[in-house]
């Protein structure tokens, strides 16, 4: 399997660059093609994989590049699913996949495998749940996925019953074709990420690829509280087990102020650190999969009770005068907002704004009634304006993260909550919403200085 072929990666990143370094080193003739020019790239990996072999073509994707010669194009999850390479390779009938089933069709036999994914929740519950199987199984387990490390990377790692704990992003599931994980999870479906599938139905299919290739041996858990995931899976061949944040089921669950797991108390909810009903799931998720591995409680506990969350996902920063703020830059969505305006009680000043999406900031109305302050930043900062105007709250409104500040220190009291939520993706000004955040930590850090 993938010797002596001829490949086209499309697409650097990190994912282009394992997997390029991985297909060279099993005597593939390896192209990497990259709209960006060589000065974008990291030099040293490029070096390396030159060195290795790798053949680059930056700047540009030649028409005449992909023709019958090539056995498979490897596209990078972040490239649209339409792109003419993809078109001409099905054309052709050149086989589409990406590093992840480049990797998966790799696997030893005897690796077990997890995958986890959904709309919200999933890298929270990714790194939960491998904190707690790295309690339990040390150097055994390995993460892996889009949480940020490729597949491909961790390959010549893998011993015998190993346990990878893998995220897996909906553009990841785009070019999945056989792979399957021993347990798949799927924390929640909405509506995300619509102008990369072009449909609500085509996101949730590529969601729930990995599901479907399951057979009779393998397990799928899901949230039993999410009609839509049931509707999607309800004819999977796996043996289905369910979660819920609001009744006693048949599985794990959340009621008087514990989380069961069959009747079994695991943990009770003064326990967890992390605020919001959304949290308590991914604990029920994480929980889920890991007794499934035979973890004890008391190494569960243990976990949770000192997990402190993801960063750039409500994580907490600080508390500067009595003021709370909340870095929730991975927000790039209405309905992560409205699961962040969910997890507070106190009066909240909430950043929103961003990239233009035509994003509907009114469905943030039912979740608004702590906001005291509406701070709108970016591209689509004029369309939080109209939606605060028409609420009748507070807002004021700032192209730059950090001109907002000053606004911010003269309203924020004791007792408030600052939250960056933006509700909109944050490459108007940004590489990565993550660059966001960390502006937002730094902003934050400095008002100690005032």
């Amino acid at each position: 399997m993938f010797t002596n072929n001829k490949i086209l990666i499309l697409g650097m990143a990190r994912s282009g660059y394992s997997c390029a370094k991985l297909l060279i080193k099993r005597g593939n003739e390896v192209i990497l093609n990259d709209l960006k020019g060589e000065e974008k790239h990291d030099s040293e990996q490029i070096n390396e994989l030159k060195e290795l072999g790798v053949k680059f073509i930056f700047g540009s994707h030649p028409d005449d590049l992909l023709d019958e010669s090539f056995d498979y194009l490897v596209k990078n999850p972040g490239i649209i699913i339409d792109h003419k390479y993809v078109k001409k390779a099905k054309e052709l009938g050149i086989e589409v996949i990406n590093e992840v089933e480049v990797a998966y069709r790799l696997l030893p036999d005897d690796v077990f495998l997890i995958g986890i994914t959904g709309t919200n929740g999933k890298t929270t519950t990714t790194t939960l749940t491998y904190n707690i199987l790295k309690e339990a199984y040390n150097d055994r387990v390995h993460l892996a996925g889009n949480i940020g490390y490729p597949l491909c990377s961790i390959l010549d790692e893998l011993k015998t019953d190993d346990i990878i704990v893998m995220e897996v992003s909906c553009q990841q599931g785009e070019n999945l074709i056989n792979f399957k994980p021993n347990i798949a999870l799927i924390t929640n479906f909405s509506p995300a990420h619509i102008d990369f599938f072009k449909t609500y139905d085509n996101y949730k299919n590529v969601k729930t690829k990995m599901f479907k290739n399951q057979t009779e041996d393998d397990i799928a858990i899901l949230n039993f509280e999410d009609k839509e995931v049931k509707d999607e899976l309800k004819n999977i061949s796996s043996n289905i087990k369910y979660f819920s944040s609001k009744r006693e089921i048949n599985g794990g669950y959340f009621v008087n102020d514990s989380i069961y797991y069959y009747g079994e108390k695991v943990i009770d909810i003064c326990d967890i650190k992390i605020p919001g009903i959304h949290n308590i799931e991914n604990c029920l998720a994480a929980i889920m999969i890991c007794k499934e591995l035979d973890v004890s409680n008391e190494i569960i506990k243990k976990v949770i009770i000192n997990f402190k969350g993801v960063e750039h996902r409500l994580e907490y920063v600080d508390t500067i005068r009595g003021v709370k703020y909340y870095n929730d830059t991975e927000a790039t969505n209405i309905k992560c907002s409205q699961i962040a305006l969910s997890s507070f009680n106190e009066p909240t000043i909430i950043i929103l704004g961003g990239l233009e999406r035509n994003q509907q900031f009114d469905d943030l109305t039912p979740y608004m009634k702590n906001v005291k302050a509406i701070i709108g930043i970016g591209e689509c900062r004029e369309r939080v304006l109209l939606f605060g105007t028409k609420l009748g709250i507070d807002t004021y409104i700032y192209e730059y993260l950090k001109d907002s500040f000053k606004k911010i220190i003269e309203i924020a009291q004791s007792g408030d909550v600052v939250l960056l939520s933006p509700a909109s993706a944050s490459w108007d000004q940004y590489k990565e919403c993550e660059l966001r955040g960390k502006e937002f930590k730094q902003l934050v850090r400095e008002l100690d200085d005032i």
